[in-house]
């Protein structure tokens, strides 16, 4: 009897557990089930339109309230961890390395050279610079480190004879008022533009909204007791959402007109770029329309040419419009013959300045990054510029792009190791190896150039004369283009390693003939 009633218990006991189990299985399938409805909403719904936004919202605040997400990443690029922090300008170049006074004797880069911060400082760091404030500068400057897209529209709808209220402003962007406006503008001086773009409507009331980043104060100076005559950012922005995404659409898009012009010119070269597909198939083509990246380039294609707009090489002064020099290609001797065959306006020889020291005409190579990344092997294995600096990452069921726009060696497991599977640790010390060697090369390349700066002024004070002298200056402008190409590209060589230095190396050789050529002198006088 006891042994039936056990028995009885026990199969009790194994009937509660199994319909416990049930419940816990029903439990689990149920909760995998919704939680795979929800992804797969969230998915087909990335996010919840809470404002509508239009073409005059520069204000990456309203954007905000659409994708906080990607609005708090994009807020990460300022802060006391990015770039040199908040509290004070970042470290000079010029302190760092004293041969790039000696690289830019004559330009407004002698006088203040700093490190780069992230896109949060890029219109006020701009604005304080020494360069603008001490030596007169082109509104030109203005076309990448400013929200522009509005400026250039008013300007150029009222160039054009058309409408440029709120409401003309706000409707479409308008590429041909852009490219009209920005024609306008960039050749005027650069406070008188940077003046009418704090005038600009950014898509929020006057005054009515907050700052996305706090200004950062100068010289750790007391942000709260501005000094006299301090520039307010007010309605000015750096580049922002609207300056790479459609309002209406959110897809990528262009709206930098130099940018334009110079990936058109580049497409109509005979330089061969299988990274970029769009560009080939429209060479197949007819060719009876100018190449348009808007309406051919592919979205993985755009996610470079967007950054392009402004990470690149191009001319940026007062004596004619700004222009991105890719008409022979993107390799550092075809931009440079580019310059060469350059004209101003009244066919007088292109330069961007005359060294201090030799009087030499000179070519100042400003941020190269797409043009020595075009070169390297991530790029020719197809890599955006995107998939390293703004991987993606999954978020709940979204997979999106990571807006803190920084170094990959943040970021390793997204930006590296979905193709490098190996340690982390292995992928830095690739990283620190390449750029130790490019740095050691670009050591020796400036030593190179301050022997032949050295070597040109003995030959002068030895009597040669202005026509010997002359001579020199084109060897002595290959050598420097060439190493301030690589110096002021901000890889340090990572972006193209084995480009990088045989452009140094060429470098160090023209230094050198130079040299040469100017010890001749002085003997011979």
């Amino acid at each position: 009897m006891h042994r039936d009633r056990r028995n009885r218990r026990g199969r009790a006991l194994l009937v509660v557990l199994v319909f416990l189990v049930a419940c816990l299985a029903t439990a689990g399938v149920t909760w995998t089930l919704v939680t795979m409805f929800e992804r797969r909403q969230e998915a087909k719904q990335p996010y919840l339109r809470v404002v509508e936004l239009n073409e005059t919202n520069t204000d990456p605040a309203p954007w905000g309230a659409n994708w906080p997400h990607q609005f708090e990443q994009y807020r990460a690029t300022a802060g006391d961890r990015f770039h040199g922090g908040s509290s004070a300008l970042p470290d000079s170049k010029l302190d760092a390395h004293p041969w790039l006074k000696r690289l830019y004797d004559g330009y407004a880069f002698s006088i203040d050279y700093r490190k780069a911060r992230g896109h949060a400082y890029m219109l006020y760091d701009q604005v304080v610079t020494e360069r603008v404030n001490k030596k007169p500068q082109s509104g030109a400057c203005l076309h990448c480190h400013a929200s522009t897209t509005v400026l250039y529209r008013s300007v150029g709808l009222a160039d054009m004879g058309k409408p440029s209220d709120a409401a003309a402003l706000a409707r479409e962007f308008d590429m041909p008022a852009v490219r009209r406006g920005f024609e306008v503008l960039s050749t005027k001086p650069y406070h008188e533009v940077l003046e009418l773009l704090t005038q600009m409507p950014d898509g929020t009331a006057p005054g009515s909204g907050t700052q996305t980043f706090e200004s950062p104060p100068v010289g750790g100076f007391d942000p709260q007791k501005m000094p006299e005559g301090h520039f307010e950012m007010s309605e000015a922005h750096p580049v922002s959402c609207i300056d790479c995404h459609d309002p209406a659409t959110m897809g990528l898009r262009i709206t930098r007109p130099g940018f334009m012009q110079g990936i058109a010119a580049l497409a109509a070269s005979d330089d061969e770029y299988p990274q970029f597909p769009s560009i080939a198939k429209w060479r197949r083509g007819d060719r009876s329309k100018p190449y348009d990246p808007t309406e051919l380039a592919s979205r993985h294609e755009m996610r470079s040419f967007v950054c392009a707009q402004c990470h690149v090489e191009y001319y940026c002064a007062s004596k004619d419009v700004l222009v991105f020099p890719w008409a022979n290609g993107l390799k550092v001797e075809q931009i440079e013959q580019f310059w060469e065959e350059k004209k101003f306006p009244g066919d007088s020889p292109f330069f961007d300045y005359l060294h201090g020291e030799t009087g030499a005409p000179l070519f100042k190579a400003q941020h190269p990054e797409f043009e020595l990344w075009s070169q390297g092997v991530h790029s020719r294995a197809g890599v955006s510029c995107a998939d390293c600096h703004m991987p993606y990452e999954r978020v709940g069921g979204m997979k999106l792009s990571n807006h803190k726009v920084q170094s990959p060696l943040e970021n390793l497991n997204n930006a590296c190791q979905g193709c490098h599977k190996v340690s982390e640790e292995d992928l830095r010390y690739r990283v620190a190896v390449t750029q130790r060697r490019t740095e050691v090369l670009l050591e020796q390349a400036a030593a190179a150039m301050t022997d032949m700066l050295d070597a040109i002024r003995q030959a002068k004070e030895c009597g040669a004369t202005t026509d010997e002298l002359a001579a020199i200056h084109p060897l002595q402008r290959k050598a420097m283009w060439r190493l301030d190409f690589i110096s002021s590209e901000n890889s340090h060589g990572f972006h193209a390693a084995q480009e990088s230095a045989r452009i140094l190396a060429e470098s160090i050789d023209y230094s050198r003939r130079a040299q040469a050529a100017a010890l001749k002198l002085c003997a011979k006088n």
